[in-house]
């Protein structure tokens, strides 16, 4: 059921039209539908219905009349008693007058927060639900003037919405102000709606006639309002709306947050091409901003005149703009500025100066290099929101989208730039994700296709990079091309060394939004870089700043200063991979030399996993040799081959992974086996760094050969002072493991393993800190075992993330304890299979191998009996 009141009070059932009766019942209907869902009081009906003068048996002559509404209604259901009143019992969708209530202000609100667009399509859903004047054949002449009210308010709105959007109807405008003469709103939007068809004199006397009018009616001048659009008028000037936005704003809460609090009356927006400066621009400015698009012309201030409405005269352009602006309170948009930099500026400068109230709003790629400029970057989307963008983008063309683990790789492929983000969720419609995914490495010949109405720089990823790089000379193209080859980011020193150029063409690159300066190092987002490293490469040089870079940050590793220099070289992780890939192809032996001066670091890192495939990719194009780097090599690529090398090294030893690959395959050195040159090189050296390491093998092998626990911790500290010395923090950690293990008292074992773990934590050694871990939990188990089990859940992760099958092992052998001290034996088996599985080849898999072996022979023994 449906009730109109905006016309002829009428009913319609899903049969058709339904006849309510006379002019009673109607009534009736009317004064239920207005309260719809509310109860209205027996008195306000029986006043409203009767008058003034009600019938002696006013409450039997209502029911009477709501007994024949119920008849018409053919539903009694419809019409609800209460002790109170009536209900009419349905919602208020089902009301005409409320429909149209719900959509007016829902078109108001739409054109308060700038969209004309959707307000007009609002508004003019609710004007078309009147069929004639309110309650037209019905006695409610207050309810009537309410709602003819509404209706004038939703009429000039929508009027208003069409005069943003250009498209006011002046024949609509002069009749309704031919209905209500006094009407300035009315008046005013006439005047506009003359003035953006060019007819100035029409509008210039249509505000002569409402001033007479006024002063013969009111005796009142006209308002400041119709005066500020006389003014206009005789300016020249047209109201021009801001572009519509046809899809949602994603993200960029931040952004907008500090646009608000800014009070610096120039702000630029700058950033790499489709980063969404436009949008975020035409988000954060609100309706009656003047937006110019400077992308396509050449003259600022002929195109600033032309966005105004404005016609050109015998006045310069910039005069002509400071006349219409200076004393307006305006947000001018300068759009897309990069490549007409210096008019933008002078334009800004111009009118920052002559028109007091203004403030402009730059996007550009470049800084506009001005007075009192504030500059507001806008970055790439953070993960989560490029992601967000993805998911509404991809489903306009595909509702059926749901969001997977390809998305997420997709976005943080394409840096969360947004305009790439939108053209690769466009492609969703004829590719799965992963589908996408795989061909994002000829990102340019897949993300084609994008908004046909767009600007031309904006239609394909290529041409959104090609517009930044058209605009750089010759000098800027050079180095963005060599910068391109730095995967992971430059230094200033880098940048210096490898690509040839000083910091002011780098500072160029900057200013243009080409390359990102954070925290002293330079990069490219992905998408540019691709672009750029098509015209050049420097991978040779690249390569060679590598290569010393590490030979003099090894020896450092080893020194007070360590800290520092492990976070130096993280920092170039990604180049030092692109240096080694890039050598093992063209230069093996500057490879060779790489990976030997690399390995302490990969190794404390534990990045060995890592590097493997690299390093065997490395072994296939070397020949084979006597010499440390190759055993180096092979202790990353094939340890299962490195020990004859390792026992035909003579010395003297350059690199101390040498020693511990040494130690990790072969395990303490058996006393009664022939020595070799290498061992009495080692144990010979004045390197006090392997004195340390010597001193620390020298404690831990002598116990378990003498059991002389006092003479074993006496050189366990012995060593501890020689790395403390150097300030070494791995060579501290591995005594104090050993001093935990040779001390009687649980506590200070504990207390130990805690400071060996602050040690390499502050170096970020990841296989120590799951090491380290599990023999925490050890030395927990017979103190706390719930805190045992956590650590033991840790060290296995943090294995697993490094790739540390023998700790991983360790791990789960220490659950399984646990598990059969609290009585199950299942799970205690299960855990301990599993361990079994871990392990391979090497010293250490063999120790942790037979131990897990003894606890299975133990887990046996305990069923058994």
């Amino acid at each position: 059921m449906h009730v109109g009141i905006l016309g002829p009070v009428e009913a319609h059932s899903p049969d058709g039209k339904v006849s309510v009766g006379g002019p009673r019942p109607r009534t009736l209907l009317a004064l239920l539908a207005l309260r719809v869902g509310d109860i209205v009081p027996l008195d306000r009906l029986i006043d409203e219905l009767y008058g003034s003068e009600p019938p002696s048996d006013a409450a039997n002559a209502l029911q009477g009349q709501v007994s024949r509404l119920r008849r018409a209604l053919g539903d009694a259901s419809l019409v609800e008693f209460h002790p109170a009143g009536y209900r009419l019992a349905l919602a208020a969708g089902q009301v005409d007058a409320h429909r149209f209530a719900e959509l007016a202000a829902e078109g108001q609100r739409a054109l308060e927060h700038g969209d004309p667009q959707g307000a007009e399509s609002l508004l003019s859903e609710a004007l078309q639900l009147w069929r004639g004047p309110a309650l037209a054949d019905v006695a409610a002449p207050d309810h009537a003037t309410r709602l003819e009210q509404q209706r004038s308010a939703a009429t000039s709105a929508l009027i208003a919405a069409r005069i943003r959007l250009g498209k006011a109807d002046v024949q609509e405008i002069s009749d309704l102000v031919a209905r209500h003469p006094l009407d300035e709103r009315l008046r005013g939007y006439l005047m506009q709606a003359l003035n953006q068809q060019g007819r100035q004199a029409e509008a210039l006397q249509a505000f002569e006639d409402a001033r007479s009018l006024l002063a013969e009616e009111l005796g009142t001048d006209p308002s400041p309002e119709l005066r500020a659009i006389h003014l206009q008028v005789l300016r020249g000037q047209t109201h021009r709306e801001l572009p519509a936005q046809l899809t949602s704003f994603v993200g960029r809460q931040e952004e907008l947050r500090r646009l608000a609090s800014l009070t610096s009356r120039l702000v630029t927006l700058t950033g790499p091409g489709g980063a969404g400066k436009t949008r975020l621009a035409l988000q954060s400015a609100g309706p009656g901003a003047i937006f110019v698009d400077l992308a396509p012309v050449k003259d600022v201030p002929a195109a600033t005149l032309q966005a105004l409405g404005l016609k050109e005269t015998v006045l310069a352009p910039e005069d002509r703009l400071t006349l219409a602006l200076r004393e307006r309170d305006a947000l001018l948009i300068l759009d897309n500025c990069e490549h007409v930099i210096v008019q933008a500026a002078r334009l800004a400068q111009h009118l920052l100066s002559t028109c007091p109230s203004l403030r402009i709003l730059a996007t550009s790629r470049e800084a506009l290099g001005i007075t009192g400029e504030t500059l507001c970057p806008v970055p790439p989307l953070k993960p989560e929101q490029s992601v967000a963008l993805f998911v509404d983008r991809a489903r306009l063309v595909n509702p059926a989208f749901v969001q997977d683990r390809h998305t997420v790789d997709i976005c943080r492929e394409l840096d969360g730039l947004p305009l790439a983000v939108e053209l690769a969720a466009a492609r969703t419609r004829t590719l799965t994700t992963e589908e996408i995914a795989a061909r994002l490495g000829d990102r340019f010949r897949l993300l084609t296709k994008g908004n046909r109405a767009a600007a031309p720089r904006h239609q394909t990823l290529r041409a959104v990079v090609e517009w930044s790089w058209d605009l750089l000379d010759a000098d800027e193209r050079d180095l963005a091309a060599a910068l391109a080859t730095f995967s992971g980011g430059a230094t200033l020193e880098a940048v210096e060394q490898v690509c040839g150029h000083d910091l002011e063409v780098l500072e160029a690159l900057v200013d243009k939004s080409l390359v990102e300066a954070v925290d002293g190092r330079y990069r490219m987002l992905e998408t540019i870089r691709e672009f750029c490293s098509q015209h050049k490469r420097v991978d040779a040089e690249h390569a060679a700043h590598f290569l010393a870079l590490a030979q003099r940050a090894d020896p450092e590793l080893r020194q007070r200063d360590q800290v520092r220099w492990f976070a130096r070289l993280t920092a170039e992780h990604a180049n030092f991979l692109q240096a080694l890939e890039w050598a093992t192809e063209h230069d093996p032996d500057l490879a060779l030399q790489l990976v030997s001066a690399l390995s302490w670091y990969w190794y404390v890192k534990g990045s060995r996993t890592e590097v493997q495939g690299a390093a065997r990719k490395l072994l296939a194009r070397v020949p084979q040799q006597s010499t440390e780097e190759y055993a180096i090599l092979l202790a990353l690529a094939a340890p299962e081959r490195v020990q004859n090398v390792l026992e035909g090294l003579s010395g003297p030893i350059r690199q101390p992974f040498v020693l511990i690959a040494w130690a990790m395959l072969s395990g303490p050195p058996d006393p009664d086996a022939p020595r070799t040159p290498l061992q009495d090189e080692v144990e010979s050296s004045q390197d006090p760094w392997i004195q340390g390491l010597i001193g620390f093998s020298n404690s831990y092998t002598g116990w378990a050969a003498t059991g002389d626990r006092a003479e074993a911790v006496a050189q366990a500290r012995s060593a501890l002072r020689q790395f403390q010395d150097l300030g070494e923090r791995w060579g501290a950690a591995q005594v104090m493991d050993v001093l935990a293990n040779l001390t009687e008292d649980p506590h200070e074992a504990l207390a130990l393993t805690d400071e060996a773990l602050r040690a390499v934590g502050e170096l970020g050694a990841e296989e120590e800190l799951a090491e380290l871990r599990g023999r925490r939990a050890d030395r927990l188990l017979d103190l706390d075992q719930d805190e045992a089990e956590r650590d033991y859940l840790q060290a296995l992760e943090m294995a697993t993330q490094a790739g540390l099958s023998a700790t991983r092992a360790l791990a789960k052998a220490g659950l399984a304890k646990i598990a059969q001290r609290r009585g199950d034996l299942v799970r205690a088996e299960q855990l301990l299979r599993e361990a079994q599985q871990e392990l391979g080849f090497g010293w250490m898999h063999n120790a942790a191998k037979l131990h897990v072996e003894e606890l299975l022979s133990e887990l046996v023994r305990s069923r058994e009996a």
